[in-house]
């Protein structure tokens, strides 16, 4: 979403409002985000590493849970170390160039992630539902497919119809946000925005329900394969899998699209506290939820630092 090229109307910068304006609960910020931010290098890098150094991780399912770490590590790097810097700032500023960049790149990763996890849901569902045929559908290449269509279609959701939709700003360059969101940039408008507002609420509606309409009806017949399911241990493992999966697609979704599918020139700040959660405390827990009752992934770890895990 482009700022229209008129010298006089459009800003040369920025001014971003933050999460407060005391200087006391600023600096509080800065050491819980920075905290936060810490964990979500540190747990998805590990997950990384692990199945990079892991040959019993090479596997189509931990091969999605890599691209899904690294992916929170660029979307939560596209805002918080901005954030970080603005803490100790009074007037924290973008450029306008930085501006658009930032809300293209974090578009484009978060419409990425909603699909690498719609994608992970196939993973699942042909895992539990057709298992003596899951190493032949769910082949090398078939992944790597996957995987960089995920990549590549969130591009073109995101990048073309950034570059193609124009609003009119008059002037006006404070943005009640600590990122340049979409949302928070759209209220700064002053031409009319219906159309531009129609075409991004379809967008977010094709960006958002859609993946979460296939991972729901995929989950469905997960279920109904799992109730057939006689062994304990392999219900239990079908289970577990699946509800680490389940539990990060209802934390992320549920925050996008309480932010997203509703009239984008409404704003408050809510729209902040909700962008934290998907942009911020999401991607430092997702490693948490996939690995804590993980026992590959604990076995990995072991492994990697030369010990073996206790039976």
């Amino acid at each position: 979403m482009v700022p229209e090229d008129d010298n006089e109307t459009t800003p040369e910068i920025f001014l971003l409002t933050g999460l407060s304006s005391q200087p006391l609960m600023r600096r509080v910020l800065f050491v819980a985000f920075l905290f936060l931010y810490l964990m979500t290098l540190l747990g998805n890098g590990l997950i990384v590493l692990l199945i990079i150094a892991d040959p019993h991780l090479h596997t189509p399912m931990y091969f999605f849970l890599g691209n899904l770490s690294l992916l929170d590590i660029c979307y939560t790097t596209s805002t918080v170390p901005q954030m970080l810097a603005h803490s100790f700032t009074e007037r924290p500023t973008i450029s306008n160039a930085r501006c658009f960049a930032q809300m293209c790149i974090s578009l484009f990763l978060g419409t990425t992630e909603c699909i690498l996890l719609a994608v992970m849901a196939y993973d699942r569902f042909v895992a539990i539902c057709m298992p003596l045929h899951y190493t032949l559908i769910m082949n090398r290449r078939l992944c790597g497919c996957l995987a960089v269509s995920s990549w590549v279609l969130a591009s073109l959701l995101t990048l073309v119809p950034s570059f193609t939709m124009k609003i009119k700003l008059c002037g006006h360059n404070v943005i009640n946000h600590f990122a340049c969101e979409v949302q928070a940039v759209v209220k700064l408008a002053c031409s009319d925005i219906s159309a531009n507002a129609g075409f991004s609420l379809g967008s977010s509606v094709f960006t958002l329900l859609v993946p979460f309409a296939f991972i729901l009806l995929t989950y469905v017949r997960i279920s109904l394969a799992v109730l057939r399911i006689r062994s304990a241990q392999r219900w239990s493992k079908a289970l577990s899998t699946c509800g680490s999966h389940l539990t990060v697609v209802g934390i992320f979704y549920g925050t996008a699209m309480a932010m997203y599918l509703r009239s984008p020139g409404r704003s408050s700040n809510q729209d902040k506290f909700v962008a934290v959660f998907y942009a911020v405390v999401t991607p430092m827990l997702n490693p948490l939820i996939y690995s804590l009752r993980n026992k590959d992934v604990k076995g990995a770890l072991w492994r990697v630092m030369g010990r073996k895990m206790d039976p």
